[in-house]
């Protein structure tokens, strides 16, 4: 019979780099004691400085054969191991793989002595086979997740090809019936017989059959069926492998019978009913843990997210732990999968990307929730019709559609890329990332452009797979884009709420973020190391105002939120209070006095308080209260007003006459002048890369296009300056950008229309 052994205490771990044969020698001094999951860039891969270690460390593991039970065979499973990563026994080497995300498996039969040095090098180094290497995102090196030792008997299930869980349940409806197809895959060619059962949520057996068959055809009767957030119904498929009456092993998933499909115009349809998907995309890591999670910590994830309403998670950029898909087949969310093919296309990591998707789906198969499989995230950073990319896209797909008949294959399109990019033909739908409102644009340019591409595209469903913006603790009472606030970040997802969700032909929307998360480059918004796009803190402890707008939209929990409980001093005399409920009507109390109801369909209820001595104020929609406090402050509280680390100029520093150019202007402001615009272009050839006559000139990775001009045109000159010179380490000190802005003061700006 088959006992999986959990061997995540008692490791020692070394970043020494050293010969194979002499690292078991090495002093105690040189290893540190850790227990599993465990990541070496916990810290270092979120504090900023784009400097966390990458390369090659060392795991030891001290296996005792006297510890193990008797057994015919013996595997080590590691769940996951960022990015790459060799086994040895002994000095022997065993094993190599590659991909940081996915579950792999070892024989160690035949290797183990009476006591066992395994050894497990994982690197994490740049290289150009293995993806990811280029994204916004830590990519955290270690042993990361449950490390286990299976034992079988010499006939058994498939442990060691991609990963696989032994067994695949395929379940199609026919009428109210799920014909269920269930196969196993056993790991020699010999005759063996099995037993099928099948078991309702309730554990009780409802069908068993046994067969010489590695296939075999169940027909649920007026299934009960997997039916998202409303109902989701897991049945169990159990199979066992005999000899006679011994088992010889034993394999079982839990199962969804539900159907779907995609509308161009209708969206999401499951079960035959029009479901919308509005919900999150989520970044595994977490303050302290980098990605090395606890289970407690899926579960708190799933629990926000369900809390906030959602329907649906995209999960990037790479293939998450199997109990975090687990915990979402048990909550009904219906799940984006996808590997981490991304930002830019590497011509030699082709076989990478085919050997991801194939664990991805072989790993995933059983999991109702997964409806979608991600090609890939924001590739045609340097264009969208490099034959090699399309080539790489086209064998994905078939791939994928050869390993599962089931379900749809999606990618995620850079906003840049052109509404009829080749690439974007290849997959049956397709999702847009935009950030118009934050990086450049404006936020109602988000709905009128998938109109545009509705029309343009009306066979080809259309989905938003990332749109947000960030938010810190700053604050103010009139925010503007790129001033990282909460309020701005509220003020935006409204916006993008009202937009996005009245457009049923959307499939879905995935807001980029749930959680903000690590990326060490990242050096903006006044904490460097983060994205802090998140509707959550990375450390979970606090939801954002954005958060309680989208739960007003998706959640039926009767609630009431105040915005702004983090913006105490305000300076005016009658401030705007804000409040979000998804209940019809909201009465707010100011030191005991209503200031009136009302209504509110898009359930933002806006007030005008006045603002005198301390306030306490209360919100009452039906038996659902809240309190927040407001404090009248004669000068603006600093503390609230972003100052990034290291830069050299901030905006409020900035002199902005009155109807003239300033460093704070728009970038369409400046364009829109003759001046400006020979000033601003002048500035941006500074910044462009010396190519050959005829190429064409890319700024970061991003090709230079129209699109990506009108895009910028919503930064203003000193934000743009900010982004552009960190991604391409053009210095411009304090006099240059100060000269640079006394040329602006001197131009008029265009009038407002």
């Amino acid at each position: 019979m088959r006992t999986i052994i959990n061997l995540n205490a008692n490791w020692r771990f070394t970043k020494q780099d050293s010969d194979i044969d002499t690292l078991p020698t090495l002093p105690t001094n040189i290893w540190e004691q850790v227990d599993l999951p465990h990541t070496w860039n916990a810290v270092d891969g979120m504090d900023g400085g784009s400097d966390y270690h990458r390369g090659r460390c060392w795991y030891l593991y001290r296996l005792v054969k006297a510890d193990l039970p008797p057994a015919d065979r013996y595997y080590l499973e590691i769940n996951g191991a960022n990015s790459s990563a060799d086994v040895y026994t002994n000095g022997h080497h065993l094993a190599h793989h590659d991909g940081g995300y996915s579950t792999w498996r070892v024989e160690l039969t035949g290797h183990l002595l009476d006591t066992t040095a395994l050894i497990i090098a994982v690197d994490n180094s740049p290289n150009d086979t293995v993806y990811p290497q280029i994204a916004d995102f830590t990519f955290y090196g270690g042993l990361y997740r449950n490390v286990n030792l299976i034992t079988v008997s010499n006939s058994h299930f498939e442990l060691v090809k991609n990963g696989t869980p032994g067994i695949h349940v395929t379940p199609v409806m026919e009428g109210s019936d799920a014909k269920t197809r269930v196969e196993v895959f056993p790991a020699d060619d010999a005759s063996h017989t099995y037993r099928y059962t099948l078991y309702n949520r309730e554990g009780a057996a409802i069908a068993s059959h046994t067969t010489s068959a590695a296939k075999m055809d169940f027909r649920i009767r007026n299934a009960h069926l997997w039916n998202g957030r409303k109902d989701p119904y897991l049945y169990t498929m159990q199979a066992e492998m005999l000899d006679g009456d011994t088992v010889l092993d034993t394999v079982s998933t839990r199962f969804g019978c539900r159907s779907f499909s995609v509308d161009p115009d209708r969206g999401f349809i499951l079960n035959g009913e029009e479901y919308p998907l509005r919900g999150v995309a989520r970044h595994q890591d977490r303050w302290g843990f980098g990605n090395a999670l606890l289970p407690e910590h899926h579960a708190e994830d799933v629990a926000l997210i369900c809390e906030m309403g959602a329907t649906t998670i995209r999960l990037a950029h790479y293939q998450h732990d199997q109990y975090f898909y687990d915990l979402c087949d048990e909550a009904g969310l219906v799940i984006w999968a996808e590997i981490p093919y991304i930002s830019q296309h590497m011509p030699t990591g082709r076989e990478n990307t085919i050997s991801q998707m194939t664990e991805l789906v072989t790993q995933c198969y059983n999991h109702p929730s997964i409806c979608m499989w991600g090609l890939s995230n924001e590739i045609t950073m340097k264009g969208a019709e490099d034959p090699d990319l399309l080539e790489n896209h086209r064998i994905l797909n078939s791939l994928v559609h050869k390993l599962d008949k089931t379900r749809l294959t999606t990618l995620a399109a850079l906003s840049n890329c052109p509404m009829d990019a080749s690439y974007l033909k290849i997959p049956n739908l397709v999702s847009y990332n935009h950030y118009f409102g934050w990086y450049g644009g404006e936020t109602d340019m988000n709905g009128p452009w998938f109109d545009k591409f509705h029309a343009a595209n009306p066979t080809i469903p259309v989905g938003v797979s990332e749109y947000g913006c960030e938010a810190l603790n700053w604050h103010t009472s009139n925010p503007v884009q790129g001033d990282y606030t909460e309020e701005y970040q509220a003020y935006y997802h409204e916006e993008l709420i009202k937009q996005l969700y009245t457009r049923k032909f959307i499939w879905a929307t995935h807001c980029w973020n749930m959680f903000d998360f690590g990326a060490d480059t990242r050096n903006e918004g006044g904490e460097n190391g983060q994205n802090h796009k998140g509707l959550v803190t990375i450390d979970r402890k606090y939801k954002k105002d954005a958060f309680y707008a989208y739960k007003a939209w998706l959640s039926d929990e009767p609630f009431v939120h105040i915005c702004g409980k983090r913006y105490v001093d305000r300076v005016e005399d009658v401030t705007r209070v804000t409040v979000y409920s998804n209940l019809p009507e909201v009465e707010l109390f100011a030191n005991g006095e209503s200031l009136g109801r009302k209504a509110a369909e898009d359930h933002f209820f806006y007030f005008d308080v006045p603002n005198s001595g301390e306030t306490i104020l209360k919100a009452v929609a039906g038996e659902s209260t809240d309190e927040s406090r407001i404090v009248k402050v004669d000068t603006f509280n600093e503390a609230y007003r972003m100052q990034e680390k290291g830069a050299i100029l901030n905006w409020f520093d900035i002199t902005a006459p009155e109807g003239r150019l300033s460093l704070n202007s728009k970038v369409s402001e400046v364009m829109a002048t003759f001046r400006g615009k020979l000033l601003f272009l002048g500035m941006i050839r500074k910044f462009l890369p010396k190519g050959k006559t005829g190429e064409k000139t890319a700024m970061a990775g991003f090709e230079i296009t129209p699109e990506l001009f009108d895009m910028v045109g919503g930064f203003t000159v000193i934000r743009l300056i900010n982004m552009a010179g960190g991604m391409l380490g053009v210095e411009m000190d304090k006099e240059m950008l100060l000269e640079l802005n006394r040329k602006l003061n001197k131009i008029n700006a265009p009038r407002k229309k």
